[in-house]
């Protein structure tokens, strides 16, 4: 692997933000496999996967203790997205042809169509944490989950986290406290497990398809972004992410420009 130094370093950052807001940071994972990491887009969504569950499953304990995770909500939401990831996972992504699209000399390959799907998610993620405005437990009335609410949007988080290898967080968290009700420290802590389970059981679901796994480098990294993890819950509860969370939509915003730029060029 190239560069470790600074995967690891960036590993960390990852995790720092997933702590810190129950969803963003792990955005960024497949970027830092593809470019820092020299690893091709397809195997690289399907390490993130397994990154992302672990990392989100630390942070998640932190919150469990404190009582800000709903289960009865994570299972309703994270049933059917994990259904959803796994059938993407394992029929889906690995069976796309090579050249998705081609037209007279220029073609797609399969690669490039997920870095450039990937990059738009990016900028949408970017967008949602530059302008979305989280509620604040003062200002809302919890309400028992919605099934249908939650089941919905499960199936919609599981296929685009089957895709492009993230947790899905940036659309978890504005779900369940715009629609569900659920004040944002609690939504926080229901995330992480939400996405802990959704990523680990689409992981399961690239096994028959990466024919080597390297164990040793996924489970660096996995230690490294569970560490920031654990600093961006312990900061989370200290202080107030808004402006730190501003910083990282640009910061992703602008990854996402690079991804573009290499797509065009």
């Amino acid at each position: 692997m190239e560069n470790e130094l600074l995967t690891y370093g960036l590993a960390l950052l990852v995790g720092l933000f997933l702590g810190l807001t129950g969803g963003g940071g792990s955005i960024l994972t497949v970027p830092i496999l593809v470019y820092i990491a020299k690893i091709e887009p397809v195997s690289a969504t399907g390490y993130s996967l397994f990154i992302v569950g672990v990392t989100s499953l630390i942070g998640m304990l932190s919150y469990f203790k404190e009582k800000l995770v709903d289960i009865k909500l994570a299972v309703l939401f994270a049933v059917p997205s994990m259904i959803s990831v796994w059938l993407v996972r394992h029929f889906v992504i690995h069976n796309l042809p090579d050249t998705i699209l081609s037209i007279g000399g220029w073609s797609l390959s399969k690669d490039t169509a997920i870095m450039f799907f990937f990059a738009v998610v990016m900028i949408l993620s970017s967008i949602k944490m530059m302008f979305f405005k989280e509620q604040t437990q003062g200002h809302i009335q919890y309400i028992d989950p919605n099934f249908k609410a939650a089941v919905i949007g499960g199936i919609i988080v599981g296929v685009l986290s089957g895709l492009i290898g993230a947790g899905g967080g940036f659309l978890i968290v504005p779900a369940i406290t715009l629609f569900m009700g659920v004040p944002v420290h609690l939504a926080v802590g229901t995330s992480l497990l939400i996405i802990a389970l959704n990523s680990l059981v689409g992981f399961t679901g690239d096994f028959s398809h990466l024919s080597e796994i390297n164990w040793s480098y996924l489970l660096e990294f996995s230690l490294f972004s569970s560490v920031g993890v654990l600093v961006g819950v312990y900061l989370g509860k200290k202080l107030n992410p808004k402006r730190l969370k501003s910083v990282f939509a640009w910061f992703v915003m602008a990854v996402a420009v690079v991804i573009m730029f290499d797509f065009f060029n």
